[in-house]
């Protein structure tokens, strides 16, 4: 309520201004993207404000969002009310959503762990790494490994935006995944999986073979988000390659997981690719794989259980109606907002599991 309501208008120019200067200095402005989360006060309330402050001024440009969903053993008590709030912005203002969620983030973290300590695969923790401790030694247990889990968003955007850096066979512009990933404006939360996920560059891991990459980003032990894609209903799926790839591996890994995943009817063929030629540091190659999934609507669901278990009671409500412009309508028009968007997503689900038509083809006379 703070962050959106009284921060929002308070530094309003000052934001608008420190923004219009950056743009001046693009010459190709393709997309702005926010970082924020979810759970606190400022992340949610300022992070959507500023979402449709971007749509009013720069209606043209599109707005990517990285947003961190909590965990369930959050230590905010009022996450549930800011995330919900948070979320109808998103439907709103946003024309991309990459949803992360932080016990997916420890998760990978406790596994490369696990991996290092095992001493399999002739692994060693380079020095000075984020994986290890300032003496060296590998740490038991992170209690906060918040360095390292930051690292693996950072090179979510490190591949994303590695079209635009380098050179590349087959580029991608950010424009592209909105328009390609995106069929419908509301269904515009993305689940993305990185591989090899030891692009922390703290680990020295041999690296995977090229098919076995492919195979891993879509397995839940490489996703940012604690989901089920591949029993669930795909709308679009992006693979964005990095290092030395050849479109003919692409092709031919596409054919080989096609099989195991189920697509929307009307997108059979609902695949975007790109090939990048440079590599991330110290590996030979890397993907990540961006999917606009139906395996989203648990998290969205589990978030609405977690809001009403306390709007129910209206417990800590009056934090949020002492605030000026804040009613008690903002949290009923939001809990609507995301039953809305489960209820879209409940309608592709139904269609799963009506059969495939094989479409007549056109036969062309030579």
């Amino acid at each position: 309520a703070v962050g959106h309501k009284v921060f929002g208008s308070l530094y309003q120019e000052q934001i608008l201004e420190k923004l219009r200067k950056s743009a001046e200095h693009c010459d190709c402005l393709q997309c702005f993207f926010i970082i924020h989360s979810m759970g606190g006060g400022t992340g949610s309330g300022l992070g959507t404000f500023l979402l449709k402050v971007l749509e009013d001024e720069f209606p043209e440009v599109y707005r990517f969002v990285t947003s961190i969903y909590p965990s369930n053993e959050d230590d905010v008590i009022t996450s549930p009310y800011n995330s919900i709030l948070a979320m109808k912005e998103l439907n709103e203002h946003a024309d991309c959503v990459l949803p992360i969620d932080n016990q997916s983030l420890f998760d990978i973290i406790s596994k490369i762990d696990l991996v290092v300590n095992s001493g399999k695969l002739d692994t060693t923790v380079k020095p000075k790494s984020l994986v290890t401790s300032s003496a060296g030694a590998l740490k038991k247990q992170h209690k906060k490994p918040f360095d390292a889990m930051n690292n693996i968003v950072a090179n979510l955007l490190l591949n994303l935006t590695s079209s635009a850096r380098f050179e590349g066979s087959l580029n991608m512009d950010l424009n592209e995944i909105s328009m390609n990933l995106v069929p419908f404006p509301q269904l515009h939360y993305l689940v993305s999986s990185l591989t090899p996920l030891y692009t922390l560059a703290d680990v020295n891991i041999p690296p995977r073979r090229l098919d076995q990459m492919f195979s891993d980003a879509f397995s839940k032990d490489h996703q940012l988000i604690q989901a089920d894609p591949k029993h669930s209903l795909y709308l679009a799926c992006a693979l964005m390659v990095r290092g030395n790839v050849q479109i003919s591996d692409l092709r031919r890994n596409i054919e080989r997981l096609k099989p195991s995943l189920r697509f929307v009817s009307w997108n059979q063929e609902g695949w975007k690719t790109s090939l990048c030629s440079v590599p991330p540091v110290g590996h030979s190659h890397s993907l990540l794989a961006l999917a606009n999934n139906t395996c989203v609507k648990p998290t969205f669901m589990e978030l609405r259980e977690r809001f009403m278990r306390l709007y129910k009671k209206k417990a800590h409500l009056h934090h949020y109606l002492q605030v000026e412009g804040m009613e008690e309508s903002c949290f009923t028009e939001a809990v609507s907002s995301l039953s809305a968007l489960i209820q879209e997503y409940n309608q592709l689900d139904a269609a799963k599991s009506m059969p495939v038509p094989d479409l007549p083809r056109l036969s062309v006379a030579m």
